[in-house]
Order: structure tokens, then sequence, then C-alpha cells
């Protein structure tokens, strides 16, 4: 059974809090499922470019049918002309979006917390929160888990902590309602608010 580390006031170890058992019985292929959503849901769908109807020209054929010796030709947006529309060209009318029930996500963030804590990247601790607003007190924070980058998840982010860790490169501030599986497993360890884990291990 996988724990996460609970962090004092300080951010020292001050013990271990298990994870529920069932998390052990996740199939992996739930986050996968899950990713493949969250990063589709992400495209831009912008890529757009004119078939031989659209494109401008044609009109006239560019020469006669027979006769001068070269191939035949009836429109200059002929696709394998210079210029020319494109053969099936892609439209930003694409439904990119792959559907994943609440279910599934729901496995998916549990699995992804408990391979975070398997490695001894997931971290609680009562409460995150940097009242002075500084840059340096935030990284210190982050400094003192070890982690090349960090998520950290609080219940409300208050405006203080939301400027503390603005510019720490390595840091990913996010509320509770913005955790998700890909976000999880995302970064190289997850400090989350004590609060905001019972809720999560109650609502599974």
């Amino acid at each position: 059974m996988s724990s996460a580390i609970v962090l004092n006031g300080k951010f020292e170890k001050s013990g271990d809090l298990a994870l529920p058992a069932k998390y052990e019985e996740i199939n992996s292929h739930n986050l996968h499922l899950y990713v493949k959503s969250y990063l589709a849901a992400l495209r831009a769908n912008t890529a757009s470019a004119k078939t031989r109807s659209e494109v401008s020209g044609g009109g006239k054929k560019p020469w006669s049918q027979k006769g001068r010796g070269g191939a035949r030709a009836g429109s200059r947006t002929n696709p394998v002309w210079v210029g020319g529309g494109v053969t099936f060209a892609p439209k930003a009318n694409r439904n990119y979006d792959q559907k994943i029930n609440k279910k599934q996500k729901r496995l998916a963030l549990e699995f992804a917390l408990n391979e975070k804590a398997a490695k001894g990247a997931l971290f609680v601790v009562d409460s995150v929160a940097v009242e002075s607003g500084k840059t340096k007190e935030a990284a210190s924070v982050v400094k003192s888990i070890g982690a090349r980058d960090v998520l950290i998840v609080k219940d409300l982010i208050d405006e203080k902590t939301f400027l503390a860790f603005r510019n720490v490169p390595n840091a990913y501030l996010i509320e509770s309602n913005e955790l998700n599986a890909y976000l999880a497993s995302a970064f190289y360890a997850v400090v989350i608010e004590k609060s905001v884990f019972e809720t999560i291990v109650k609502e599974g």
C-alpha cells in the first residue's frame, strides 16, 4: 500500500498517510485515456487550406486539349499545379474531442496520485500559505521538497500566496477544482493540502 508523506508547518517530514488499498488495483489504461482526452481538448483546431474549388482562378482551360504535344490540363487550380488547391485540405471545423466518462477521470486521478506516492513524491501538508507574498519564501518551500518541479494544490488560493509562487519557475499553484490526472502525472512531485487530500479520498 502506497503512502503520502506528511509535512509539518516547516515542510519537514512528520509522518505518513496511507492511500486507500483500492488505488493499487487501478489499471494504468485509465490514465492513458484521460491524457489523450486532455491533450486532444487543447488542440487549437486552426489548420485550414483551400481545396481546388476554393482557389481563385481556373475558369479558363489553360491550353487546348490536343495539338501542343504536352499533357492535357483542365484548370490551373489542379492540386498538381503550383498555386493549385490542396487535395483533402484540412479544415478548421474538425472536432478533436475524445469522450471519457466521469468514472475514468476519477480512476485516472487516483492512479496518478498512487504513482506519485509509490515514488515518494506525494506530500500532504496542513496548509500552503506565504503570508508575506515574497517569492523568496515560496522558492524556499519548493527547495525543501527537493524536486525539480512541483505541483501545489490549495483549497483556495489567496492573493499573497499567488503572488509569492507566481514567479517561481519550477512550481505551479492551482486550486483543488483544477486538479486532474494529467497535471498530477506531469509534475515530478505533488504537494496537496490535507483538506483537499481528504476530500479526494472521501469522494472516491
